[in-house]
């Protein structure tokens, strides 16, 4: 029996198969809203088969987007149309999931396919918020420092996105603390060169973290699961390491999370990245090791790669990123490849 296939249940909520789709930042809605291209592109995966659809990060406060394009969660008049894209993908047997996510000081960049640079004040831009007043890259505006009242509201701010993600219907949340965003900024190092209690010792520097799941489960039901996904490593001497991933594990587990999603890099903007297929599995298989259950991303493309990340233990998901962006219904095609039997939409039976 295919592993890729099997279905995993994770407190009360069962994931058809092992396949899900990450969180990809979609740069298409206006002031946070949802719009029809969040529809079809969510739609499309959940039709094409996967077990789990994570949305994209998802911004709990205006200026914690990425771009203005970011979907937004800071706001009752957001559920409506978040509210479209989970019951459409409930429909298709899939499992909605959403990421609440904070910028930090990478908010405030245009659009990718407009160059991606950090936009002027007097162009659409905005101040951007971090541990410390230290800029991603050269050239950019340094960001303000968080004092404790800021720190306070963020922590408040996922509080109240969880609650609406939960009026809106997701089954799971992730929670963004990685890939240079304002979480893992906390947690770096080489971003955070506070000397208060947010700052110094790794207790310390993961404290917002901590903070912001015990505010989250708050709100968020028991039955259902809450993910976090991490940059393992920063791929620089002196800055994050898997070792510090393994331990924080151990303490995540304890804090209630039920699921390390394992990614790298992306808080140091000349990291050498060692680019290459199933390049992060190692982190997701060393965090799994430590008891907590993992996802492994980043470069898997096949059937049989996932499948053999399962047989071998490394992983309890597989994420199809950019895979699934090239093809929404890869599923179908490794279902078959597999010789596994999985659900077509009744629409597309004919093609079966």
């Amino acid at each position: 029996m295919s592993k890729l296939f099997t279905a995993l249940k994770i407190r009360n909520v069962n994931i058809r198969n092992r396949i899900g789709m990450p969180p990809m930042c979609q740069y298409s809605a206006g002031n946070g809203y949802v719009s029809d291209w969040h529809l079809v592109h969510y739609g499309a995966r959940a039709a094409g088969g996967a077990g789990l659809i994570i949305q994209e990060a998802t911004a709990v406060v205006p200026e914690g987007r990425i771009t203005p394009g970011d979907l937004g969660i800071w706001s009752d008049d957001h559920i409506p149309g978040l509210r479209k894209i989970v019951n459409f993908i409930e429909e298709y047997g899939s499992v909605p999931a959403i990421q609440l996510a904070h910028a930090g000081r990478k908010a405030s960049c245009d659009l990718p396919w407009n160059g991606g640079k950090q936009l002027d004040l007097n162009k659409g831009g905005w101040l951007t918020k971090a541990p410390s007043d230290l800029p991603f890259s050269p050239g950019e505006r340094k960001p303000d420092p968080l004092d404790i009242i800021e720190i306070e509201k963020i922590i408040n701010s996922f509080k109240a996105a969880a609650e609406r993600a939960l009026k809106a219907g997701y089954r799971i949340i992730e929670i963004h603390s990685a890939h240079g965003y304002l979480l893992q900024e906390f947690m770096s190092p080489l971003s955070n060169c506070r000397t208060d209690e947010y700052g110094g010792s790794f207790e310390n520097r993961i404290r917002l973290l901590l903070q912001v799941i015990q505010a989250v489960k708050t709100v968020w039901p028991e039955d259902n699961p809450l993910f976090v996904r991490i940059s393992s490593t920063e791929w620089r001497e002196g800055g994050w390491t898997l070792e510090d991933s393994t331990r924080l594990a151990a303490i995540l587990m304890k804090a209630g999370v039920d699921l390390l999603d394992c990614s790298s890099g992306g808080n140091i903007h000349d990291a050498k990245i060692p680019f290459s297929p199933e390049y992060q599995v190692p982190f997701s298989e060393a965090v799994k090791k430590t008891g907590m259950p993992s996802a492994a991303v980043g470069l898997i493309t096949t059937a049989t790669q996932g499948e053999q990340i399962l047989t071998e233990n490394k992983a309890d998901l597989v994420l199809y990123g950019r895979e699934l962006l090239r093809n929404p219904y890869f599923p179908l095609y490794a279902a078959r490849e597999l010789g596994a039997e999985i659900k077509w939409p009744l629409q597309y039976l004919r093609s079966k």
